[in-house]
């Protein structure tokens, strides 16, 4: 390969793989907070009392 070609590759290739980069990781930052979530109202439904989920 010629010196030229390589450069281009190394210029381009994080410009194309930045934007796939940067959605990955706000659809992981997202997951992430969604079991987060999940996972408090799991526990504050552990700690209600039994009368207040049958009314609920």
């Amino acid at each position: 390969m010629q010196w030229e070609f390589v450069v281009a590759l190394v210029i381009a290739i994080p410009i194309v793989l930045f934007p796939a980069v940067f959605v990955w990781y706000l659809n992981i930052g997202g997951i992430v907070q969604a079991v987060r979530e999940a996972r408090q109202a799991r526990a504050a439904d552990r700690t209600r009392p039994e009368t207040v989920k049958k009314v609920i």
